[in-house]
């Protein structure tokens, strides 16, 4: 699918990943439609890049949320076909702390948003991707992407909850790919390894170069540019649906 004049959906968009991805899609000439809590952030990229992006503010874990801001975006651009889900939070705590258990809210904060909120925004998505006609030979009508993370295959201690959140987004790529695929729908996952993005605010400096130290080569940090890349390659390239693809110069996390 070409993404010249297409319409996008990308949550999370105001920051980081997600960014990245709004700018590469409209640089490509799509209309991208921003999906993010942070207003300030969020109208303030809508501006810079102009009338080819709206912002919306959207919690992803709410159905209404989501179900009116998806319909904006129909109403506003008159069709969707791409939607790319980034919008996450991260999580620390070990399965047993020193006074307590692992607390339950926050694993199910974690997999509420992460999990429950990607496939809210993709399943919402895909029913108005499902009502496009074909826009190329192979019958397309749309594709989604999703993020994962390495996390997902080598999640380090104090990461249950958001490594479970990620192998989720992982495990339900190829079923939802063979759902989708009468439809003309694709969807593929990528799992980024270390990219520096706001997520990664609150880490200390040691932190980070202990995790860029796992990485093979290049050994830094992955651009954000470099993920939007991918993005666009997978929505451009036909062939690509129902896989996960690591993103991560072949980084390994260890156990700590």
């Amino acid at each position: 699918m070409l993404i010249k004049d297409t319409v996008a959906i990308v949550t999370g968009g105001a920051s980081g990943l997600g960014e990245a991805t709004v700018e590469g899609l409209v640089a490509r000439g799509g209309r991208v439609a921003i999906f993010d809590l942070n207003e300030q952030a969020g109208e303030a990229l809508s501006q810079k890049l102009g009338a080819r992006v709206l912002f919306c503010k959207v919690d992803v874990t709410s159905e209404s949320s989501a179900t009116e801001a998806v319909k904006m975006t129909v109403d506003t651009f008159g069709a969707l076909h791409i939607c790319v889900n980034c919008a996450g939070i991260p999580a620390g705590a070990k399965t047993v702390g020193k006074d307590a258990p692992h607390s339950l809210d926050l694993f199910k904060k974690v997999i509420d948003i992460n999990l429950n909120g990607t496939f809210n925004v993709l399943r919402l998505g895909a029913f108005e991707m499902a009502k496009n006609k074909p826009l190329n030979e192979n019958g397309e009508k749309g594709v989604i992407v999703n993020t994962a993370s390495g996390a997902a295959f080598d999640g380090q201690q104090g990461q249950a909850a958001y490594a479970a959140s990620k192998a989720g987004i992982c495990g339900m790529t190829l079923p939802i790919a063979r759902d989708l695929s009468k439809l003309g729908i694709r969807i593929v996952t990528i799992a980024p390894g270390l990219f520096l993005t706001p997520i990664f605010k609150d880490f200390t400096q040691a932190s980070i170069d202990s995790l860029v130290g796992c990485v093979e080569f290049p050994k830094r940090p992955g651009k954000p540019s470099e993920y939007a890349d991918l993005v666009a390659h997978i929505v451009e390239n036909p062939y690509l649906n129902g896989e996960v693809i690591r993103l991560d110069a072949a980084s390994r996390l260890p156990a700590r």
